[in-house]
C-alpha cells in the first residue's frame, strides 16, 4: 500500500513538473513574466491585447438574455463568499496553533490576475476578478477543512469519492479498527510536524 502511494506521489511530482515547464513556456510565447508575484506583460503584448479586446456594447449584445437575468445571482454570492472567507479565517487563526497545525497560506490559492490582460473588456475583468477570488476562496477553505479533517478524524469513506483533499489518500481504511487508535495518535504528531503541507499533503510529512 505504501509502496503505491509513493508511486503516484512521484507520478503527481512529474506531473507537477510538466505542467511548470509548460507554463514558462507560455510565460515566454505570450511574452508576459512574474515580477513579485505580479503579472508584467511586455508593451508588445499590451498593445497586441487592445487591438483584440471586444467593445463592451458588442460584448453585451452577444449575451443571451437569460445570462443577463441570472447575472445577479451569481453575483449574490459575494455576501456568502466573503462571510465564509472572514470565519474562516479566523478559523484557522485560532484554533491551528492551538492544534499545532501549520496555517493555510491564503494568497497562494487566490489568483486575481486576469484583470491584467488587455484584451478583456471592463465586463470579461469584473467576471473574471469574480471566478478568481471565488474559485480561489473555495480552494483555499477546502485546505483548511482538509487539514482539520486529518486532524480530527481521517478515516476514508465506505463510498467512492470523485475527488478529495490532499490529505485524504493518507487516511485510514474504512473499518480498520485495530489500527485506529494507535495510528490517530501518530498521524496527529506528523500534522504538528510539518510546517508546510501544501507540497506533499499532511500526513505525507515525516
Amino acid at each position: 500500500m505504501n509502496s503505491t502511494v509513493e508511486k503516484l506521489r512521484d507520478s503527481l511530482r512529474q506531473l507537477q513538473d510538466q505542467l511548470e515547464r509548460d507554463a514558462l513556456a507560455a510565460r515566454e510565447k505570450f511574452q508576459y513574466r512574474l515580477t513579485n508575484g505580479r503579472v508584467v506583460f511586455e508593451e508588445e503584448a499590451r498593445k497586441r491585447g487592445r487591438l483584440l479586446r471586444v467593445r463592451l456594447s458588442v460584448f453585451i449584445r452577444r449575451a443571451r438574455p437569460w445570462e443577463v437575468i441570472t447575472a445577479p445571482i451569481i453575483y449574490s454570492l459575494i455576501v456568502p463568499f466573503v462571510i465564509l472567507d472572514l470565519f474562516v479565517t479566523v478559523y484557522q487563526a485560532i484554533c491551528f496553533p492551538i492544534y499545532g497545525l501549520p496555517k493555510v497560506e491564503r494568497k497562494k490559492y487566490i489568483a486575481v490576475d486576469r484583470h491584467k490582460l488587455t484584451y478583456l473588456n471592463f465586463m470579461q475583468k469584473l467576471n473574471c476578478v469574480y471566478c478568481g477570488y471565488g474559485n480561489g476562496l473555495l480552494a483555499y477553505v477546502r485546505e483548511v477543512a482538509g487539514r482539520t479533517e486529518y486532524y480530527w478524524c481521517p478515516i476514508k469513506h465506505a463510498s467512492h469519492l470523485p475527488d478529495r483533499h490532499e490529505q485524504y489518500q493518507n487516511f485510514l481504511e474504512f473499518g480498520d479498527g485495530e489500527a485506529w487508535d494507535e495510528k490517530f495518535i501518530e498521524m496527529k504528531g506528523k500534522a504538528r510536524a510539518c510546517e508546510d503541507c501544501s507540497g506533499c499533503g499532511t500526513g505525507g510529512c515525516h
